[in-house]
């Protein structure tokens, strides 16, 4: 069976072209016109992947990304206008998977697409891997599950699959280089900056002190690593 894709966006002659390309990629595709709508469509197809954009009316792009992330982990690809990086970080906070700013071209969103279903599934974990319990944290890699003192920790699908990248392998480090293929995919290769800013909010929700870290540690000068 192929991907679903949800498309959002008030747009309907760009959703329409969208639809289109997404199609002849051999993926199947839903649209809706507005936020409200979008989540609704949400609700109904479970898609595998929604494409959002940020300025929509009444419902905007920010607000239907945090209603998906309160009850969802689905991969969220934003479409936006604006390319400022505080505006690519309120994304990421909120677990955006990825960006293209407008204008843009159908392929390259087609193209993005597929990149982040190749690296949802490459971080699918195998066969009931027995659950990592560091001090309070305990994590799940089976269920995709982060608890810390016992309590659920909400983690963004990025986040998780950082976590997980070194949860995978305790002990050893990981240079930014491989974290970002595995991560985000090669085409990230150069965005060391992603990896220290992501590092710093898993440390933000997992650690006692995040200054004096005892979860995720860096081996200075080579990468970073889960505690054995």
């Amino acid at each position: 069976m192929s991907d679903l894709i949800l498309a959002i966006d008030d747009d309907e002659t760009l959703l329409s072209l969208l639809a289109e390309h997404l199609a002849k990629a051999g993926h199947r595709a839903v649209t809706a016109a507005s936020g409200v709508a979008g989540l609704q469509a949400f609700y109904e197809q479970h898609p595998d992947l929604v494409i959002l954009d940020v300025m929509m009316p009444k419902l905007d792009g920010w607000a239907v990304c945090e209603r998906l992330r309160e009850i969802s982990d689905v991969p969220i690809l934003m479409l936006t206008a604006k390319g400022e990086e505080r505006d690519r970080l309120r994304g990421f906070r909120l677990g955006v998977d990825d960006y293209v700013v407008k204008p843009f071209s159908f392929a390259e969103v087609v193209a993005r697409v597929g990149a982040i279903l190749a690296r949802v599934r490459r971080a699918a974990p195998g066969p009931h891997p027995l659950p990592i319990v560091r001090g309070d944290v305990t994590i799940d890699l089976a269920e995709r599950r982060v608890a810390r003192a016992g309590q659920s920790t909400h983690l963004t699908p990025t986040e998780f699959r950082l976590l997980a990248a070194l949860a995978e392998q305790p002990g050893h480090t990981l240079s930014p280089e491989t974290l970002l293929a595995r991560v985000w995919g090669d085409e990230y290769a150069d965005d060391v900056e992603n990896v220290k800013r992501y590092i710093h909010y898993l440390r933000q929700k997992l650690e006692t002190d995040p200054d004096h870290p005892q979860l995720i540690l860096t081996e200075r000068g080579f990468g970073y690593y889960l505690a054995e």
